[in-house]
């Protein structure tokens, strides 16, 4: 019980991740800042798999990148999946 709470305690910060990469690359970071990359290292491998399968089955948005929502949504789909499998995680 208690893993599970720790698996979705992380799922849950690393959607906060996300997010603060979505918000900060619409502020043209530097690409020499620690911290920016940090984030890319850390959610660049599965935004970059997302893009990927939208590239083939979707003609293109232009800049706008709806990868993190998906993300988002996948994470809280996986959270939700084993939230029911352990009853609710009281």
């Amino acid at each position: 019980m208690y893993l599970l709470k720790l698996v979705v305690s992380l799922l849950q910060v690393y959607v906060y991740i996300v997010i603060i990469r979505a918000i900060v690359s619409w502020f043209s970071p530097s690409p020499y800042n620690q911290i920016w990359k940090i984030l890319v290292d850390i959610t660049e491998p599965p935004l970059g798999f997302i893009r990927s399968i939208l590239r083939r089955y979707l003609p293109s948005l232009g800049y706008i990148d709806i990868s993190p929502i998906i993300l988002i949504l996948l994470i809280n789909c996986i959270i939700y999946l084993i939230a029911m499998s352990a009853g609710g995680l009281r």
